[in-house]
């Protein structure tokens, strides 16, 4: 669908910056009595007040996320409600020290901040939040802890798991490509200055305050390897009937957070979630990215606060409880603009339309000894909508490992969470184990369906260590992540198991050896979904994506194309047997804002392992932002450089941050940490 620019909405509207003072007797952790948010607020002219919608982040709301902002906050406006822009404490414009992600402050400060809009003469005392990713985590956890005017909320790629659905950990494996990708990423981030712009000549202060607060979050992370208490905070997970709001849960098939949307519509009642889930990467749906197609998800959110926090019957309760995307069967590709497919309905979670059926692998035992390289065709952990994002073709992984084929004569389609079952006999204490349900067509062309892992130290929990006694058999089961996808007849699906998924994996001591793996009591349970009920299905649709008129950013092109790096890029040193993946995430590059603000990031991420060697593995990421203001004199410079190495007992971790005002550097830190290996 294409996008429309809206004009002419039905409210004209306003938009004011304010400073949110945290109540009283809270002492700000910077030693200050009262701390403030920094918040933009865009509300419709009208004399009567309204309700308010709240979006919490720490991403910079004055530039990292003011596009994005401009595309649906005045959109909120302009129907009538009081849209809520707030950086988090130690963030962008707010005052205050920058804590870990989603900790007791930042959660308590929310609900703070939600009582102070239900308070406002603008407002009629009714509160929406809603975010995506960060913003879409802290929204379900405030919403568990129950403020009273927080009414409902949309949650848009989020989890309800903080252990076992969120960068860190995957089955109880250390997630090192984005573990360590996204604490270099959070290391720059929380870096960054006040904009003098916005909170005058005190900005140099509140820097050098935020500077000495910051501790490189992998160290915390890494401190706690398997589910403790340090995880269950903040996950809903634990006790769902703690949410009182309304929940719209949104998700897209190509997120690693899409899972969470299948649990909270099982979790919670009929008439409190809703929930919804596309072909999207990690994005708003209506933002065009691929894989498409797009919605008019605005419009979608609009008959949710209108429901809930305006009392009218917008007819969003009437929708299926589970409105989900069947992708038809596609070639393997890194990008596509857009997926065929269909719409389907589910009235509840687990579906009655949806029957698990076995099918059991055949065969004799079979050693599964990966090369440490198997998983460089895995993708992007995070799909951002960029070219090189999605798995390739998966002909080279699939013979890598142990793979079983099943004929498809007649269309089948999947939906929700496969389930394999092995049956395994490990001669080391610790490994991991991966499975890759793959969509092999007539041509041998290999398509990632969806996949899912194990750390065998794990097996019994993921809060229990349990080393596997060398020698013995065990059986095995694990869930994949979840997926709607349709096989056509003539294809095959495949099943592939491997012992190694680099770098998504962080590889375990002596899990060059592998595993034996007997089909005779392993096997694969997919979710296949019937026909379900075609009326209904027919009548799921969507308007055309719709925003409000973008904030006029000019991105500049690089003087020199050609020295622009690869996205993703493989190198192999065949001599050597070492492979090196280097990463551009591209989040943004260089652009310049409407009010005269420069600002540059650069970052490259790079994994690195030698095969047959797990204690090789290694990950390096450096950042480099820089924010101008040339009509200020103002020019501020954040460097960072993050290492993970390891051996057989301990991770080692190097962190270093560099902060330069013009060509003065003032500060300046490193980090040393060796962190043992107690889970992964």
């Amino acid at each position: 669908m294409s996008l429309h620019i809206a004009t002419g909405l039905p409210y004209r509207t306003i938009r004011e910056d304010v400073r949110i003072p945290l109540p009283t007797g809270r002492p700000g952790a910077d030693g200050s009595e009262i701390t403030h948010l920094y918040a933009r607020i865009w509300r419709p002219v009208t004399d009567e007040p309204v309700p308010a919608l709240l979006e919490y982040l720490p991403y910079r709301l004055s530039d990292w996320t003011a596009p994005r902002d401009q595309q649906r906050h005045p959109w909120y406006a302009g129907h009538g409600y009081a849209s809520v822009r707030v950086d988090v404490r130690g963030h962008g414009n707010s005052e205050g020290l920058p804590g870990d992600e989603y900790d007791a402050t930042e959660l308590a400060d929310g609900v703070a901040v939600i009582h102070w809009l239900a308070d406002q003469p603008w407002c009629d005392g009714k509160v929406g939040m809603f975010g995506i990713s960060w913003g879409g985590f802290n929204s379900l956890q405030i919403a568990a802890l129950a403020p009273e005017p927080l009414k409902a909320i949309v949650t848009v790629c989020s989890a309800d798991d903080r252990y076992d659905n969120d960068v860190h950990y995957m089955g109880g494996s250390v997630l090192a490509v984005d573990m360590h990708a996204w604490a270099s990423t959070m290391l720059a981030f929380v870096s960054r200055p006040p904009d003098p712009e916005f909170v005058g000549p005190a900005w140099r202060d509140m820097w050098l305050k935020r500077l000495e607060a910051v501790d490189p979050f992998i160290h915390t992370w890494l401190d706690h390897q398997t589910r403790d208490a340090y995880w269950r905070h903040g996950s809903v997970s634990e006790d769902y009937s703690a949410i009182t709001a309304k929940v719209l849960a949104v998700g897209g098939w190509h997120d690693p957070y899409r899972d969470t949307v299948l649990r909270l519509v099982r979790h919670l009642p009929d008439d409190q979630v809703r929930g919804l889930i596309g072909p999207w990467s990690h994005q708003y749906p209506d933002r065009g990215l691929p894989p498409g197609p797009a919605i008019g998800f605005l419009q979608e959110t609009l008959r949710w606060w209108d429901q809930h926090l305006k009392g009218e019957d917008s007819g969003v309760m009437n929708e299926p409880k589970l409105r989900s995307w069947i992708s038809e069967s596609h070639p393997p590709a890194t990008v596509y603009p857009e997926l065929e497919g269909h719409w389907v309905g589910d009235p509840a979670w687990p579906s009655p339309y949806v029957t698990p059926v076995e099918y059991a692998f055949q065969g004799d035992p079979i050693l599964v000894r990966s090369p440490q390289h198997t998983g460089l065709a895995a993708g992007r952990f995070f799909p951002f909508g960029n070219d090189a994002d999605l798995p390739p073709d998966q002909r080279e992984e699939d013979a890598n490992s142990a793979a079983f084929e099943f004929a498809v004569d007649e269309r089948l389609q999947i939906l929700g969470r496969p389930r394999v079952r092995l049956r395994l006999t490990s001669p080391a204490p610790r490994g991991q184990v991966i499975a890759r349900l793959c969509d092999v067509a007539p041509d041998g062309s290999s398509t990632l369906v969806t996949r899912g892992v194990l750390n065998l130290s794990s097996r019994y929990g993921r809060d229990t260590v349990a080393p596997w006694k060398p020698g013995d058999t065990e059986d095995v089961t694990f869930e994949l992540n979840g997926i709607g996808h349709a096989f056509p007849p003539g294809h095959r699906i495949r099943l592939a198991v491997s012992s190694a998924y680099w770098p998504w994996i962080w590889p375990q001591p002596g899990s060059e050896e592998g595993f034996t793996l007997d089909p005779a009591g392993s096997g694969v349970e997919l979710p296949v979904r019937g026909a379900g009920d075609r009326a209904l299905d027919a009548t799921i649709a969507f308007a055309e994506p719709e925003q409000a008129e973008p904030l006029a950013v000019v991105y500049p092109a690089p003087e020199n194309p050609a020295d622009q790096r690869p996205e993703r890029l493989v190198v192999h040193d065949v001599a050597a047997g070492s492979w090196r993946l280097d990463v551009d995430p591209r989040y943004g590059g260089t652009r310049i804002y409407p009010d005269g603000l420069e600002f540059h990031e650069d970052a490259l991420e790079q994994y690195t392992i030698t095969d047959n060697d797990p204690l090789s593995a290694a990950t390096r990421s450096s950042w480099t932002v820089r924010l101008r203001r040339p009509e200020l004199a103002w020019d501020a410079e954040v460097r960072t450089r993050s290492e993970i190495t390891c051996d057989a007992g301990d991770f080692l971790t190097h962190n270093e941050l560099t902060c330069s005002e013009g060509d003065e550097v003032i500060f300046q830190r490193t980090w040393e940490r060796r962190i043992p290996r107690t889970a992964g």
